[in-house]
């Protein structure tokens, strides 16, 4: 989400807890282009997103690193910057682009309109325009936004949360010490030569009113904190005793002056108001949000400048729910009259926040909306000419060898194959073990073949009976996972179907899985199972070198099943399967979800650090955070990584360097580090996570693989 200013900070705050409300796991990133706004996004968010940051310049080159270190599914841009380069490499990049907040100002508008035909293609890559108001539809459509991209939905701003924040115990004493507290909210400087300085029209003001008002409190709130250095001089010079925010509990002599120099405190102190003044108004700066002061039932004082919430503005002033001046002179009068007037007071005050309370609600529209279009996205990896160029040929050779298996040879037993389409991890090894279990469970008595992969023995096929235990170096990692659940037969070797009938030759099996199968073209399948990582479900689109997929795409007509995996609570997979129905319209689809088993070789505990050897750490990553561990120091090593005890060395010395006391990783990692690598961590507690798998409707996955089984 690129959130530029504070104000656009305070405005997702809502959105984001929604948001979060909704999907619990979806990771949240927060740009932000201001240090005030890094700070107080610090601040705010740091429970709602999984960082905040700056955001990059917009050129191409920087704006790529960002997404390639991020891989976002959906880019948010929240208010009025129009950013060419991110909107274009974020739908390069497969991204689904959206505006929230959209609106176009009078003082941008004559410029943009200038430059419309430069700004017409830029405003056809966002998939929606969530704007404020009708008049600034019709200012995307007068710059060539697509008409059906562009809603009309309203203002985050309209969802304010009067009770969101404590008001300061010290504040709300000099408060209560005041007969009468006056707010001037977000004062402006000069917009151009001749304009008005509203710090100084307030203190003026101020000063004619504390002749007749002895326990008057002004709250004065620079818009900008470069400015509060500055309102405090001009208080000093003129002989106001004033007190600064930051410099409280200090005692004030009434009348006087709070000078609210924090940032994030306002919306909460419009409660202590008894009257307000919009800055921004007077000064040519279009004005601020109207809402949140009409929230608490407050009258607010507001000069000629409206522009930036024009049509806010015009039903306020013909519900006579607030108070306009023309002239900076004629704000003390206003701000007089108001305060000797309790019950007109009371009176616009109760209009102002029945508009405010009939505008709210745009918050859970928008979120739904963000949410549709995520679920909806499958993002893609883009690729230079130059990368294009270079290995697009090798591309093609390498996606020309999908076969389509018909000289496969067939065991006399049926054999359910579990594969994928992505190079690397997709879960397969855990669905396996879980596929044997309920196999088990059912009256079926399966074997599994395997591969071995990395394996260091000169046999090509080794048979391990359920029981039996083997070193890694007989069966590599992944079947050591197998060997260790002491379930199932093991067929090992690069020959499936002379594994099988070796299988065959020593144990009782009704019938086998065939572990990464979809690509083992000399074996013949009853069933192929295929995976989809539903946190990178097509590895970029490209067939290897150009992306990571292991032969083109249609090739999943072939699958009979589709799981797919590390699907998150909440999550949707509309985007997905709308893909996989593009290739393959029968096949039946299925959703699968990682669960926590158990820690295996001790409980992490205090500073954790966490390293794995996986062809998609992501997925371990978001595991633990989904556990709550938060594994701060972490190291990525190639898939089926076996580690070397200098390796391991490396890790525990930088471990105990931080301070961390345990070490959490994979169990398939696990199984590849020798007693000397493990040796390495002396003085560590080194843990593995133990998981296994949900099948949502599961009785109808495994009707239709009994099915299949039962038709061979």
């Amino acid at each position: 989400m690129h959130a530029v200013s504070v104000g656009e900070i305070l405005s997702a705050i809502p959105l984001l807890k929604e948001l979060r409300s909704r999907y619990p796991n979806a990771p949240i990133y927060v740009s932000t282009a201001t240090l005030a706004g890094r700070a107080l996004g610090e601040e705010k968010l740091k429970d709602l997103s999984a960082g905040v940051f700056y955001a990059p310049i917009d050129y191409r080159y920087f704006v790529r690193r960002v997404l390639e270190a991020l891989r976002p599914t959906l880019v948010v841009v929240l208010e009025t910057e129009i950013w060419p380069n991110l909107y274009r490499e974020s739908k390069r990049y497969g991204c689904s682009l959206v505006v929230v907040n959209g609106r176009v100002s009078d003082k941008t508008f004559p410029t943009y309109r200038k430059w419309a035909w430069l700004f017409e293609p830029v405003l056809a890559q966002p998939d929606r325009i969530f704007v404020q108001s009708s008049q600034d539809r019709d200012r995307y459509l007068a710059l060539g936004a697509p008409p059906d991209r562009v809603i009309g939905i309203g203002n985050l701003k309209f969802d304010f949360n009067p009770s969101g924040k404590a008001i300061d115990p010290a504040i709300r004493e000099l408060a209560s010490a005041a007969s009468q507290v006056w707010i001037a909210a977000s004062t402006m400087l000069p917009a151009e030569p001749g304009d008005i300085d509203e710090d100084d029209i307030v203190i003026d003001a101020f000063q004619q009113l504390a002749a007749t008002h002895s326990k008057l409190l002004l709250i004065l709130v620079p818009r900008k904190p470069e400015r509060f250095d500055s309102a405090a001089a001009k208080l000093q010079a003129a002989n106001i005793a004033f007190a600064r925010r930051t410099n409280l509990p200090q005692p004030l002599r009434l009348p006087g002056v709070l000078l609210l120099d924090s940032m994030g405190e306002l919306g909460s102190l419009f409660a202590l108001a008894d009257v307000v003044f919009m800055g921004g108004t007077l000064a040519k700066r279009g004005g601020h949000n109207l809402l949140e002061p009409a929230f608490f039932g407050k009258p607010i004082v507001v000069g000629p400048n409206n522009q930036n919430f024009a049509e806010i503005h015009r039903e306020f002033t013909q519900a006579d729910a607030l108070v306009q001046i023309d002239t900076p002179g004629q704000l003390t009068q206003a701000i007089a009259k108001i305060l000797s007037d309790p019950e007109w007071r009371t009176a616009i005050g109760s209009r102002a926040r029945s508009i405010a309370e009939s505008k709210r609600g745009v918050t859970a529209l928008v979120a739904g909306q963000i949410l549709e279009i995520y679920f909806d996205a499958v993002p893609t990896a883009p690729r230079s000419l130059f990368a294009t160029a270079l290995l697009w040929p090798i591309s093609l050779i390498w996606g020309s060898f999908a076969r389509d298996g018909r000289n496969a040879k067939s065991l006399p037993k049926p054999v359910i194959s579990i594969g994928g389409i992505t190079m690397g991890g997709t879960g397969k090894t855990p669905m396996a073990v879980w596929l044997t279990s309920r196999l088990n469970l059912i009256g079926y008595q399966p074997a599994i073949l395997t591969r071995g992969y990395r394996r260091r023995t000169p046999h090509p096929t080794i048979v391990i009976s359920r029981g039996t235990q083997a070193t890694t170096d007989l069966t590599g990692d992944e079947a050591q996972i197998y060997v260790k659940r002491r379930q199932v037969h093991l067929g090992i070797g690069p020959d499936r179907f002379e594994s099988g009938l070796e299988v065959l030759k020593h144990e009782e099996v009704d019938v086998f899985v065939l572990d990464d199968g979809f690509q083992h073209r000399k074996l013949a399948r009853s069933v192929d199972i295929v995976l989809i990582d539903a946190l990178d479900p097509f590895g970029g689109g490209d067939v290897f070198p150009l992306g990571r997929l292991r032969e083109p795409a249609e090739q999943l007509r072939r699958g009979d099943i589709f799981v797919l995996t590390r699907v998150e609570p909440n999550q949707q997979t509309c985007g997905i399967e709308k893909q996989l129905r593009h290739w393959n319209p029968n096949a039946p689809i299925f959703r699968s979800r990682v669960l926590f088993k158990n820690w295996q070789g001790g409980q992490p505990e205090g500073r954790v650090a966490a390293f794995c050897g996986l062809a998609n750490p992501r997925t371990f990553w978001r595991t633990l955070e989904g556990l709550g561990v938060h594994a701060r120091r972490r190291w990525e090593f190639p898939d089926h990584h076996y580690y070397k005890p200098t390796e391991t060395r490396r890790i525990a010395w930088q471990a105990k360097q931080s301070g961390y006391r345990s070490v959490v990783t994979t169990e398939k990692d696990y199984m590849n580090l020798s007693d000397l690598a493990l040796a390495e961590f002396e003085g560590l507690e080194v843990c593995w996570l133990e998981i296994d798998l949900e099948i949502e409707n599961e009785h109808a996955f495994l009707a239709e693989i009994e099915r299949r089984i039962q038709a061979h």
